[in-house]
């Protein structure tokens, strides 16, 4: 008889292979963030909690020996000075009125590129253009090229209609600043409300044509009412971004003719003034508004991608 041997098992031989631990994995897809978020940490935050720091402090940069704790003094002022108060009327009027007024023509240029016609991929591209054009150059466009009361455009036309030859800026400063904005805004607002008419439900609209409906039936209760959440989410982009611009204000009227909005106020006392200490506490209330705009936009964006994931 022979004797007949049998294999230990694979298991036996050789160590099991282990997963490693949920935390390490998850370590390990964190990872390749921590660099980013490094740099975010150093570039925004730190800048901002030296901000919040200096803006308890009464800090003339002119006399760095006199600087003192003033704990919430610099708040006091910046919500009891009455320049102040007229930048923050000025930025409030100033965000409304662009903002609208972009959503209104970004709407009609959206419904507009939303049909088929010829070369419209061309028009698209044109119309985009004016968002792609750094803010201090639009402005000096608007100003030197449109504006100018000697050789603008605008001037020019009316002159060869016999027209009257105003000075825009001078006799309308706030209006000059609304129209530049206007113009460099209304692409991006554009841009949003003609991604949500291409995301409409077309059997929806087939439908009601079927049924009779014209085209301003569907465009107020089915259209309107789908890009309610894409206008929301433009109005918000749009106040966060506009409620912090300097370049329109400081390229066209340098803040004069009553056109200084907040944050040109807060360059105004820091870089003119000299006062670190107001110019900080002016800035953190800028930054809080913006946080504010900036949570409800966040919550229209996390509405968005939920119905999107659930249809």
């Amino acid at each position: 008889m022979t004797a007949t041997t049998t294999a230990p098992p694979a298991a036996d031989s050789a160590p099991a292979l282990r997963r490693p631990p949920a935390r390490l994995r998850a370590w390990a897809t964190r990872a390749p963030l921590l660099p980013a978020l490094v740099f975010m940490i150093v570039v925004t935050q730190l800048p901002f909690v030296a901000t919040l720091v200096i803006s308890f402090f009464d800090w003339n940069a002119l006399y760095p020996k006199a600087r003192r704790f003033t704990w919430f003094d610099n708040y006091q002022q910046v919500l009891g000075d009455a320049d102040l108060r007229h930048s923050v009327w000025v930025t409030v009027l100033l965000t409304a009125s662009v903002v609208v007024a972009s959503l209104v023509l970004g709407l009609a240029l959206a419904l507009l590129l939303d049909r088929r016609f010829k070369g419209r991929g061309v028009v698209r591209t044109l119309l985009i253009a004016p968002f792609l054009v750094v803010p201090v150059a639009a402005a000096l466009l608007w100003k030197h090229v449109l504006y100018n009361p000697e050789y603008g455009l605008l001037n020019g036309l009316l002159h060869y209609v016999g027209g009257p030859q105003p000075d825009w800026v001078s006799d309308t400063p706030l209006l000059a600043v609304e129209a530049s904005l206007v113009w460099q805004w209304t692409p991006f607002m554009m841009l949003i409300l003609l991604a949500g008419l291409q995301s409409r439900d077309q059997q929806q609209i087939e439908a009601a044509r079927v049924d009779g409906a014209s085209d301003w039936q569907i465009f107020r209760h089915l259209t309107l009412p789908h890009l309610r959440r894409y206008l929301e989410l433009g109005a918000l982009l749009g106040s966060i971004y506009i409620v912090q611009n300097f370049d329109a204000v400081f390229t066209l009227t340098s803040g004069g003719l009553g056109t200084a909005n907040l944050p040109y106020t807060v360059y105004q006392s820091f870089y003119q003034a000299h006062e670190n200490g107001l110019a900080s506490a002016a800035g953190v209330l800028v930054v809080i508004g913006s946080i504010v705009i900036a949570t409800f936009a966040l919550r229209v964006v996390s509405s968005l991608f939920r119905e999107e994931v659930s249809r």
